[in-house]
Formats: C-alpha cells, sequence, structure tokens
C-alpha cells in the first residue's frame, strides 16, 4: 500500500494557480513590487475585469497574492518576498527561443529598456543588477563562492553608504536570484531590497514607462562610479 505525500495536493494546487497564462501575467507584471488595481491588471491582461476579478480572487485564496481595499479601489500585490522568488525562479527556467518576440517598436523598446535594467521585486535585476552584484563580488563586499554573503566590508559599505540593513528578520541577508534575461544570479535578500530602495529613495535609479524597467540617472552614474567603481557607459 502506497502512502501519498500529503505535499502532493499542496504542490498541484499551488501549479494549477500558476498554469493559466491571465494569472501568470499578472503575476509577472507584480514583480515589480507595486500593488496595482484590479482595473490596471484587467487592462494590462487584456481581460475584462469581471474575468480578472475571478483570477485575483483564486490567486488570493491561494496565498500569492495579497488584497488592500481602499475605497472603491481593490489593490493586490504578492504576497511577499517568498512568492516572488517563486515567480521570478520559473520565469527564469523560460527558455530563451520561447520569450515573446516583439512584434512592434515599442515593444521592443519596452523589452530592452526593461532587459537593461528593472526591479526584480524589490531589488535590481537585468544588466544593471548584474553590473552591481559583480561590483560588489569584485571590491570584496560579497563572496558568491559558496553562495550568496556579504563580506564583513560589504557590511561596513552598507553602513558607511548609510543604506540601513534588516538584520533581525527572517528573511536571508543575501540571496542569489537567477536572473531570466541574462541568466546569471543578481543579488536579492534584505541587502538587495535596501540597495534598490536606496536607489530609487536617493535618485540614482528612475521607473520609466508602465513596466518595471529603470533607469540610471546621472547622478546615479556619479554614485555608482564613486561607490563601486562602475563606469557610466555599463549602466546604460
Amino acid at each position: 500500500m502506497t502512502t501519498k505525500d500529503p505535499r502532493a495536493a499542496c504542490l498541484a494546487a499551488l501549479a494549477g494557480l500558476i498554469a493559466d497564462e491571465t494569472r501568470a501575467t499578472c503575476l509577472l507584471a507584480l514583480l515589480d513590487g507595486r500593488a496595482w488595481t484590479a482595473g490596471e491588471l484587467a487592462r494590462h491582461a487584456g481581460v475584462a475585469a469581471s474575468t480578472l476579478s475571478e483570477h485575483l480572487g483564486k490567486l488570493v485564496a491561494g496565498g500569492l497574492l495579497a488584497e488592500e481595499r481602499q475605497g472603491r479601489h481593490r489593490y493586490v500585490r504578492l504576497a511577499g518576498a517568498r512568492a516572488a522568488q517563486l515567480v521570478e525562479d520559473l520565469a527564469a527556467q523560460v527558455a530563451p527561443g520561447a520569450a515573446h518576440r516583439p512584434r512592434t517598436l515599442r515593444e521592443a523598446s519596452a523589452g530592452s529598456a526593461t532587459a537593461r535594467g528593472r526591479t526584480c521585486y524589490d531589488h535590481l535585476a537585468g544588466r544593471l543588477g548584474i553590473t552591481v552584484t559583480d561590483a560588489l563580488t569584485t571590491r570584496g563586499l560579497l563572496r558568491q563562492d559558496t553562495g550568496f554573503a556579504l563580506t564583513d566590508a560589504g557590511l561596513t559599505w552598507f553602513g558607511t553608504v548609510g543604506i540601513g540593513l534588516d538584520r533581525k528578520g527572517r528573511r536571508p541577508l543575501a540571496r542569489a536570484c537567477l536572473d531570466w534575461t541574462e541568466r546569471r544570479p543578481h543579488l536579492a535578500g534584505a541587502a538587495g531590497a535596501a540597495l534598490c530602495r536606496h536607489a530609487l529613495d536617493a535618485g540614482w535609479c528612475v521607473r520609466i514607462g508602465s513596466e518595471r524597467a529603470v533607469k540610471v540617472t546621472a547622478t546615479g552614474e556619479r554614485a555608482f562610479s564613486d561607490l563601486l567603481g562602475i563606469e557610466a557607459g555599463a549602466l546604460r
């Protein structure tokens, strides 16, 4: 007599939640770390509001999304870093040849901007994320040989720059996140989130367009050059 693993049903249910193109579209959009209204997601996914509402209900009930209401508006966001990690890790497994090919110049430009620099939930990704991660590693601030870990010099660097780190939470301080466009890991975890938040708050990076693409500003170019020795050309 075989005994079923009790986790099997939960895993199958989770896979079923994601195995729908509309729900997958919503999850990928919410990787920008912001809360979206149901109407915004419906327009983004190209479906009726009533259809989208049903999908969001399933994702909320399944624990992948969290829901907030303000007046008449219903906002949803990813339930947390673990949900974001799951979506990003799954997206990274998609073969490059299976990726959507842009049909217009506008789509091509948006795709190029997203690959150049974006937020992956709450940390930097794309070539920007990889460039910053490599610079941290080269300067001895981050180790990648036994998994991602900040060195003592790295902890000092964050403090010197004025980037506060949450070292008491359950979230790992540094974690490798496989970048789905670069096919290499970039810095995630509490340190990656703190660095991204500081970059946006300090005006080093700004969001562009309606997607999660970000652009390094002139201020950011100077900051990344002074603090990490990154040449401006590598950030454009």
